[in-house]
């Protein structure tokens, strides 16, 4: 019976990290476009679309490059992996800026796109601490 336990569990573990994964993937993948997108646009463009200072949207570009790699180089490479979830965590705080610009924007639809993915990057944070945590070397 304990085999079968510790079967179910390593497949539930497996299953977990796989998913984790894909989502980590996914959202690296958004958050790199993003960020670069706000760092090579020009800032007389961006002020016109974002009500925001242009510095300040550059320095959330380079947040959004980092923190999309931070999502996926430390765990994938083995290297400090605990970066991950923290990077994870920063990017929570950059959706949560989004949400609440765009809900005050009046474009309340729109402020749903930004909470999603807040809310896979803290279920990344949640899976890589607790979940799925790294396996310690023997």
């Amino acid at each position: 019976m304990e085999i079968g336990k510790f079967m179910a569990e390593g497949c539930k573990t497996s299953i977990m990290n796989i998913a984790l994964w894909i989502i980590q993937i996914l959202l690296a993948l958004l958050f790199l476009f993003a960020g670069w997108m706000k760092l090579i646009m020009p800032i007389e463009e961006m002020t016109q679309q974002i009500p925001m200072p242009g510095l300040f949207l550059r320095f959330i570009g380079v947040c959004e490059v980092l923190g999309g790699l931070g999502l996926v180089l430390p765990w994938l490479l083995g290297i400090r992996p605990g970066l991950t979830p923290l990077a994870a965590a920063g990017l929570v705080i950059i959706m949560v800026g989004a949400t609440v610009t765009t809900i005050a924007t009046g474009q309340i639809a729109i402020s749903l796109v930004p909470l999603v993915v807040g809310i896979l990057c803290l279920f990344v944070v949640y899976g890589r601490w607790r979940l799925a945590p790294p396996r310690e070397l023997s």
